[in-house]
């Protein structure tokens, strides 16, 4: 068994990942000091996430399944958090999936508003 490095009460959200990245003060404001404000864009995020934050739709399209607002944890890292979506996509050298055949692997989909940023603040949340 892995020991803990981390207790519950000391783990950070991967969504501060991006925040850091992109402004450490901003960061602070938000995670630290709990201060948030709704805008139009937030707004719209949060719409647009809805659909993908319904742990109960699953989708198959073909060799990938998709399942949505998978929950995310790691005491050794000390993170939590909810990824988007996890595509599985069978592969000969992957992980068995309950309730299909054959093997998969995992890939993390984090859903992004507005167009791709310049620097690589919105990739860093899926490392």
């Amino acid at each position: 068994m892995i020991e803990k490095k981390h207790a519950e009460d000391e783990l950070l959200s991967l969504s501060g990942i991006q925040h850091f990245h992109f402004c450490k003060r901003q960061w602070a404001l938000i995670h630290i000091e709990r201060q948030w404000e709704e805008n139009l864009q937030t707004t719209e995020g949060r719409f647009l996430h809805e659909r993908v934050d319904n742990p109960f739709l699953k989708e198959c399209r073909g060799d990938v399944v998709l399942s949505r607002a998978f929950p995310l944890v790691s005491y050794q890292l000390g993170l939590y958090g909810m990824a988007d979506v996890i595509e599985y996509i069978r592969s000969e050298n992957g992980i068995s999936l309950t309730g299909y055949e054959g093997l998969w692997k995992m890939r993390p989909v984090e859903y992004k508003r507005g167009k791709p940023k310049i620097d690589e603040r919105d990739e860093v949340q899926l490392c």
